[in-house]
This record gives C-alpha cells, structure tokens and sequence, in this order.
C-alpha cells in the first residue's frame, strides 16, 4: 500500500517500512490498520488539495502512535514536559493527540510542527489548522471503516470543501457529545466557535 510515497529524510530519519515497523510495536492489530487506512485517505486528499504526500503519509500513520498508552503514562509526560495541568482531568480521548504529539517527537525524532499540530488535533480541532491539519482531522473522520450516520455526508463535503468538512465534522462532535451528556473539552468549543457559524453548513 502507498509504495509511491518516498520518504525524502526531511521530517524522520526512518523509510516508511521502519516507521511502520515501530508504529506497529504500539498498536494491536485492529488500531494499525485503522492508522494505515488513514494515511492512504490522508494521501489521497493531500494530492487533491496541494498538500505534501510525504508530510500527510507521516501524519496519519502517527496520528493515533500514542492511542493504546495506560493512562499513567499520559499523566507523566503532562508533567515531564509541562503541558497545561488541565489536562490530568480528561482522558485518553484528548490524551492521545495533545500528550501524543509529545511522545512521538521524542521517541520517533519527528519535530515538524505541521506535522506534530496535525496530531495535536485530530480529535479537539482547533481556532487555526493548516491544511495538513485538517486533512488528517476529516481522514480519521472518513477512513473508509468508518461507518456512522452522516459519515458518507461527511465524505462529500470533504470530496468539495475542507473548511465545510470541518464545520460538518465539528458541529456533530459537539452534538454527539451534548446528546450523550459527555464533557465538552474547551478546544473542542473553540473549534466549533471559529469554523461552524460562518460555514454556510445547512445541517
């Protein structure tokens, strides 16, 4: 899968195999072809919107690098790298992009920042995202296992429109969660705030 994307050095020092290699260390079978399926679904709109393949490969075989940690492993590196304290009171659901972002540039060596914000919100969203960003936010979003209600709505508007994309996506996060009587994480209501009321988004 993906034998087209040439890792250039730029952004790891690992090929795609050796990076598939130490990702596949962390993730049970199930997660990994989840994070494969995203990365070919990241490619695929990365080619369509003028995004670098290479950088959308990288970002969505790490996205969910840190996904299966225990809990107390998150907890440490909120500490250890002084994110915000905030963030000993949510969970793995946060933990894994936030926290995450920081564990893959010490262990894996990858220190672009698009790269590593891309990571950062792919499940809270954010005011701003590059276009690497929101790639990655609607391909784990879309990836072809995916099945929901809205989902093949979801994979239209982001066939026409990243930015209606992200309005979709982070308007019915929101509901979801307010319909399931789940805590809203602060990020998430700031995305909804900067990409949703002025989307033009009918539903």
């Amino acid at each position: 899968m993906n034998e087209e994307v040439s890792y250039t050095g730029r952004y790891t020092t690992d090929s795609r195999d050796q990076l598939l290699a130490k990702i596949s260390e962390q993730l049970k079978p199930a997660r990994f072809a989840h994070v494969q399926r995203v990365e070919k679904t990241a490619i695929q709109l990365a080619k369509q919107y003028g995004v670098e393949v290479e950088k959308a490969s990288i970002a969505g075989l790490v996205h969910d690098y840190a996904k299966q940690r225990p809990d107390e492993d998150f907890i440490a590196a909120i500490h250890h790298y002084q994110l915000d304290t905030d963030l000993v009171n949510w969970n793995n659901a946060i933990w894994h992009g936030v926290v995450g972002a920081e564990l893959i540039k010490a262990e894996l060596g990858i220190d672009d920042e698009d790269i590593l914000n891309a990571v950062r919100y792919h499940t809270t969203g954010n005011r701003y995202m590059t276009k690497l960003a929101q790639i990655i936010y609607m391909a784990d979003y879309i990836e072809p296992a995916r099945d929901f209600d809205g989902v093949e709505k979801a994979r239209l508007l982001t066939s026409q429109s990243l930015e209606l994309a992200v309005a979709y996506q982070t308007k019915h996060t929101l509901l979801y969660l307010l319909e399931n009587n789940q805590r809203v994480y602060p990020k998430t209501i700031e995305t909804y705030n900067a990409w949703v009321p002025q989307s033009g988004l009918k539903d």
